[in-house]
């Protein structure tokens, strides 16, 4: 592709349904065998609304990949390649990115529903433009009812609801953008069980009550606000609404991953016989590129290492039995075998959206965590505090990760506090990932420098 800092590069676009753009497919099959690849790394964005910040990504991202392979202790003979996956996820403007200056977020805010988050609320998850016009004016005017809570709620616990089958289109538009029909479908199974999160389900003011009291212990909520009345927790209806529509991102992700993204790769490795494929992925990315583990066919034995960024789904997705639930696993439980050399995964203190918000979001009713999600016991994810409940799990530093401490397989958890650590309010660092570390983290874990 023109423009981008490393080649041979393939665009890889998916639609909700996990079905890819033909001529995208083509070109990887053809291209990947003709070139001569030995590895390919194929990296999945997590939140995104536009198709060329998405690029922009990839394209930061990958910039220190040529000075890593130059500068020396490449594998023999290796020739690498590069694709970036675009799905149709979407990213609510007030949270920072910090590498990318306009979505750096300079104060904490009233909530209210931004032009950009309104039209990816249309245009990505989808909601109706009635269903968002209402939603945007209810949180314009806060009104210190429980009856206008509670609608709010209702209407945002709506956007989650499973659509029909078929209803699925997702291709990009004319605009740049992605469309489609969001809702989830195909991969209904969640991480570690099936009950939906009780954001959904349990009474709507003590969900508003927690959300708004894990933004104040984040900083994400003006001190002054504390009081009495329903005012303050609109701050926490903001978030369920974000929440909600972060449920469906990850189920789409996992849609995706093993629909979608696991069958191109058995493909990949029926034209390309040899050829190593590294798989990475940010934040829900991180879930697609797991989830194509399950969609990969039996024969394929093509995926070489697996690097996950801050990644947004649970900690035991990997586990063969979860503690808590000795007669199950974890969605991918096991899956990690299919990676002939090692997943590793990066994990940050600084990550509050996965530290904070992400266990509160991920509580089924009747769980005895603590309101906040605090301890992470059950509901942690893995970009805060790493794969747990796998047998034989290194832990290591980045600079012990760096220095070559990496396990030749299994699964490895890398605390990447020291780099990922910028970002502020709501979600702290979990957009950090730019770092010339991490691409060599990613280098490392597929053997393709030593």
């Amino acid at each position: 592709m023109a423009g981008m800092c490393v080649e041979p590069y393939w665009e890889l676009t998916f639609d909700a349904a996990g079905d890819i753009r033909p001529g995208d497919r083509d070109a990887l099959i053809r291209g990947a065998a003709g070139a001569g690849l030995t590895d390919l790394v194929v990296f999945a964005h997590g939140w995104n609304n536009e198709r060329s910040t998405a690029t922009r990504l990839y394209d930061r991202f990958f910039a220190p990949f040529p000075g890593v392979l130059g500068g020396g202790g490449v594998a023999d003979g290796a020739r690498v390649g590069y694709a970036g996956v675009f799905w149709p996820s979407m990213h609510f403007a007030d949270e920072p990115i910090p590498d990318f200056p306009e979505h750096r977020v300079a104060a904490v805010c009233p909530p209210a529903l931004d032009p950009a988050t309104r039209r990816a609320l249309v245009e990505i998850l989808p909601c109706e433009e009635a269903v968002a016009d209402r939603l945007a004016e209810l949180l314009a005017r806060r009104p210190e009812d429980r009856a206008s809570l509670d609608e709010f709620a209702a209407l945002a616990r709506g956007l989650a609801a499973p659509g029909p089958p078929g209803a699925v289109d997702g291709r990009y538009g004319g605009d740049g953008r992605y469309g489609g029909d969001g809702r989830y479908g195909g991969d209904e199974d969640g991480d570690i069980g099936d009950a939906p999160p009780a954001m959904l389900t349990d009474d709507a003011r003590r969900v508003c009550e927690s959300f708004t009291a894990a933004l104040a212990s984040v900083g994400a909520v003006p001190p002054e606000l504390f009081g009495g009345g329903l005012k303050k927790l609109w701050h926490g209806a903001y978030e369920l609404l974000r929440q909600t529509s972060y449920f469906t991102m990850k189920r789409r992700a996992g849609t995706v991953g093993r629909v979608g993204l696991g069958p191109l790769l058995g493909e990949l490795a029926r034209s390309a016989p040899g050829l190593r494929v590294h798989l990475a992925g940010h934040s829900f990315g991180a879930r697609l590129v797991s989830f194509a583990l399950r969609g990969l066919p039996a024969e394929a034995a093509c995926v070489a290492s697996l690097t996950l960024l801050q990644g947004a789904f649970s900690h035991y997705a990997f586990a063969p039995r979860l503690p808590f639930a000795s007669d199950r696993g974890g969605a991918l439980g096991g899956l990690h075998r299919r990676v002939r050399g090692p997943v590793v995964c990066c994990h940050s203190r600084h990550d509050t959206a996965l530290g904070v918000l992400y266990p509160l979001a991920s509580r089924v009713s009747g769980d005895d965590g603590s309101l906040l999600g605090l301890d992470g016991s059950r509901w942690g994810a893995l970009g805060h505090g790493g794969i747990q409940a796998v047998g034989g799990c290194a832990r290591l530093s980045l600079r012990e990760a760096l220095a070559g401490g990496l396990p030749a397989d299994g699964c490895a958890n890398v605390d990447a506090s020291a780099v990922v650590s910028r970002g502020g309010p709501p979600s702290g660092a979990h957009s950090d990932i730019c770092h010339a570390e991490l691409a060599r983290v990613v280098l490392l874990a597929g053997r393709i420098v030593r």
